[in-house]
């Protein structure tokens, strides 16, 4: 099976396209979806249909994904209402809210504001002060974005029938940039990118690759030299409550700073086919964060508070529309963890085709017991996978993999996302009245994209 290996959900998941650039906006929603980055758990439109076989762990066997919106946080039935969507700013708005809101701020400072010492109306009233410019407290959110802004990119993209406004974080000085398959992936088939730097000089920019199963890509500015490289760190090391900021270019406002927590890790994200119907579903085992991210932060960084970058911003979990008609952050914001993102960009810059862990199994939503027991129950298992040397058979339950708590069949593709080919785990397994932990050396899908 693909690097999903677990089933991905129905053709009819994904959304209509999005509209053209003359009336940008997020396109209809359809099913469960606001767009094209709704996921099903989630739908205000219809309940929950009943599960589905998903194929398991396939190719990206490696668990998603960041994940959500793009849309995604859910082990299934977590949450009920709501739509999971890319934090993506599709069409003219990002220009136009841009535009509108540092117009707002010209107007407000005006022709500077008069400092003074003595009190206006004879002393009655109040003072009229400097504040001294303070240096920034070290770990504090100024210090963070002082280090980290001047390695953020707003990313601009033209396609033959829609227009996007995405983030980008640059990993190298000559211009190699980081961001999301679902930013660039509007200019496949003869589109334009263009990249806006926080010094205020632009440059045009080309994709060096993508991969469209963890929702990562690579692009390359040309022509530059001497930018600042991000300084990445380690996701592996999170713990909930701990303080993050997430920058980008929210609505179209470059160099938008933001700060929150980590809510949760290790959430199962799944934000449909972003790439087109002939792509495998992008999933990852997303950071959860209620540090504001909108549409248009999508490809940014989310980092700790020593400035290292420890996600790349992906999607959010939206109740409703906002500005424009564009979802907007209700706290519930997802980062694809650089730890599982960084083999798939050295792949992607070697020029190789970035491959993902695979179970081999056909997965599927169980409850048992009166609904004690969830997990991810195996409707198939491919002959000679990794699932099949393991002993794994049909009708197992699987609860857990290593210490990560299994939901349901979206959670473990998930889960397994996040491995590697070659890596070893131990699934618990409910087989009949018994427990069993089985390890399993995971396979690769080889860069295939079926099962």
């Amino acid at each position: 099976m693909n690097a999903m290996s677990e089933q991905h959900p129905d053709p009819n998941e994904d959304t209509a396209p999005i509209s053209g650039a003359g009336g940008p906006q997020e396109a209809a929603a359809t099913h469960e979806h606001t767009h094209r980055y709704a996921s099903t758990p989630y739908s205000p439109f219809r309940s929950t249909p009943a599960p589905q076989q998903r194929p398991a762990p396939g190719p990206g066997d490696l668990g998603h994904g960041p994940t959500g919106a793009g849309k995604p946080a859910r082990p299934r039935g977590a949450l009920t209402a709501g739509v999971l969507v890319g934090a993506l700013l599709v069409g003219g708005l990002g220009g136009l809210a841009g535009a509108a809101g540092f117009s707002t701020l010209n107007y407000l400072h005006g022709g500077g504001v008069t400092t003074a010492t003595s009190s206006p109306s004879g002393g009655n009233g109040s003072t009229v002060v400097k504040s001294p410019v303070q240096p920034a407290a070290n770990g504090s959110v100024e210090q963070v974005a002082n280090r980290v802004l001047p390695s953020v990119v707003q990313i601009n993209v033209q396609g033959r029938q829609e227009a996007g406004s995405g983030s980008g974080i640059i990993i190298s000085s000559d211009g190699e940039i980081l961001t999301n398959n679902h930013v660039v992936s509007i200019a496949s088939g003869g589109g334009t990118i263009t990249v806006n730097f926080n010094d205020g000089s632009a440059a045009r920019a080309h994709v060096i690759g993508t991969d469209p199963a963890t929702d990562v890509a690579v692009i390359k500015a040309q022509g530059v030299s001497g930018l600042k490289p991000a300084t990445l760190g380690s996701s592996s090391n999170l713990q909930v409550g701990e303080e993050v900021v997430a920058i980008g270019s929210p609505f179209g406002l470059e160099s938008t700073v933001t700060s929150g927590i980590v809510s949760a890790l290790n959430r199962p994200v799944s934000v449909g086919q972003v790439a087109g119907p002939s792509s495998p579903d992008t999933t990852y085992p997303a950071i959860q964060t209620d540090a504001a991210i909108n549409p248009g932060n999508s490809g940014g960084p989310l980092v700790d508070m020593n400035g290292n970058v420890v996600g790349i911003d992906a999607s959010i979990r939206s109740t409703g529309s906002t500005l424009g008609g564009e979802p907007g952050s209700i706290g519930l914001g997802f980062a694809i963890p650089i730890d599982e993102v960084l083999p798939i960009v050295h792949q992607i810059l070697d020029g190789q085709t970035p491959t993902h862990a695979r179970l081999g199994v056909t997965v599927t939503d169980t409850k048992r017991d009166n609904g004690l027991l969830t997990g991810a129950g195996i409707v198939s298992v491919s002959p000679g996978s990794a699932a099949a040397q393991a002993g794994l058979r049909k009708g197992d339950v699987v609860t857990r993999v290593d210490h990560h708590v299994i939901t349901g069949a979206e959670s473990l593709v998930a889960t397994v996302r996040g491995y590697r080919p070659g890596n070893t785990v131990t699934l618990t397994v409910v087989r009949g009245s018994s427990t069993l932990p089985i390890k399993v050396t995971l396979g690769s899908d080889q860069g295939s994209l079926s099962s």
